[in-house]
């Protein structure tokens, strides 16, 4: 059995025109012959596909593109899109249900949405011949996630989602989550986010995919899963302030092979950013890539080093957390937002209280004994 899974894809203005040509290659490269015959072909579409011009009130871009997207990610060869992220409600209710009506429109299931939180908590199964692959898609607390009364996507609980984890694996053969989370740009895992993934792994997960951070971070092998701490974009050109980042431009596209013993073997290929489109680095390219990838598990794998590096990406974010304690409380506007939104907005999302934790610990957390 052959699957593939995408990290994050979302037309922007630059990118849209080669989504919606026709052909798939315009916008995918060599990514389209690759993925001829998979049995499935997962993707996170982390934006709305719509037309409403209605956005919601929040801190960062509001990301649609043009239902048509979907006949492209059908014909590409795409069968399951989990749409679980901080982008899909972006453009409010009539974003949301423009988003279902055009996947369902071109016969593309998706997941990791519903009408309220309990009802959001669905595992999604797939058939292939005569097994079952389940996908379980959480996100983390921005903006976009359900409440018990409100539409949205279905935000991770370290409690819930354990067990909807748990029923996943009772009723299928092999457990893939997708976690949509961790902080922007970080290389390595946060010490909640990595033993969260680890809780989903003794939890039935034999798969986690943390999206999301729009780079490519590192692995390890836990209790004979494949936890995935970052990876990276699979189609998100030229967002102005984001894709300058060098971290932007690759992406892992992962391609896992399941033999009828469900034993899994994982081919890692390196994606690029070709300025309006993507496509497969050559060989010195993946080799790069995907070497530095799977080195920087060796730092992981080192307590001191994972934290030394997690400890100084949070140290290089520090005047940024600072200045929302300092604004927290001021009257008018800022950046087209009232001053104290920005406060509980880094209170509310998990990637950002982790970084919250490191620059401000605890009594104990600062060692301080006398």
């Amino acid at each position: 059995m052959k699957i593939f899974l995408a990290g994050d894809i979302s037309p922007t203005d630059l990118s849209e025109p080669k989504l919606i040509s026709g052909d798939p290659r315009d916008a995918f490269g060599g990514v389209v012959d690759l993925v001829k015959g998979a049995d499935l072909f997962i993707v996170n579409l982390e934006c709305a596909l719509t037309e409403c011009d209605t956005r919601i009130r929040k801190y960062g871009p509001n990301l649609k593109a043009s239902p048509k997207v979907a006949q492209t990610l059908k014909d590409m060869g795409v069968t399951d899109v989990g749409i679980c992220n901080n982008h899909v409600y972006d453009f409010g209710h009539q974003g949301f249900v423009d988003t279902m009506a055009a996947l369902d429109a071109v016969g593309l299931p998706y997941t990791g949405v519903g009408e309220n939180e309990q009802a959001a908590r669905k595992p999604h199964y797939m058939k292939v011949g005569e097994k079952t692959i389940a996908l379980v898609a959480v996100c983390e607390h921005e903006y976009s996630y359900a409440l018990h009364d409100r539409e949205g996507c279905w935000g991770f609980d370290p409690f819930e989602t354990m067990e909807d984890i748990t029923t996943a694996k009772e009723n299928s053969d092999f457990v893939i989550v997708f976690y949509h989370g961790g902080k922007e740009q970080s290389l390595y895992p946060s010490p909640r986010l990595r033993k969260a993934c680890q809780g989903m792994v003794r939890a039935g997960a034999d798969l986690v995919l943390c999206q999301h951070s729009h780079c490519i971070g590192v692995r390890e092998d836990y209790r004979g899963a494949n936890i995935v701490y970052g990876q990276g974009n699979f189609h998100f050109i030229g967002l102005p302030g984001f894709s300058e980042h060098p971290h932007w431009r690759n992406g892992l596209f992962i391609e896992l092979d399941l033999d009828e013993e469900m034993n899994a073997t994982y081919t890692y290929h390196a994606l690029k950013d070709c300025g309006d489109h993507v496509d497969l680095c050559n060989e010195e390219e993946n080799a790069k890539v995907v070497g530095d990838f799977l080195a920087r598990t060796e730092t992981l794998l080192d307590y001191d080093a994972w934290m030394a590096e997690w400890i100084a990406f949070c140290e290089e974010k520090r005047d940024q957390y600072q200045n929302a304690v300092d604004i927290a409380f001021r009257e008018g506007e800022f950046e087209g937002q009232t001053p104290n939104q920005l406060f509980p907005h880094y209170l509310d999302c998990e990637a950002h209280t982790d970084v919250w934790r490191q620059l401000y610990p605890t009594w104990n957390g600062d060692n301080t004994l006398e």
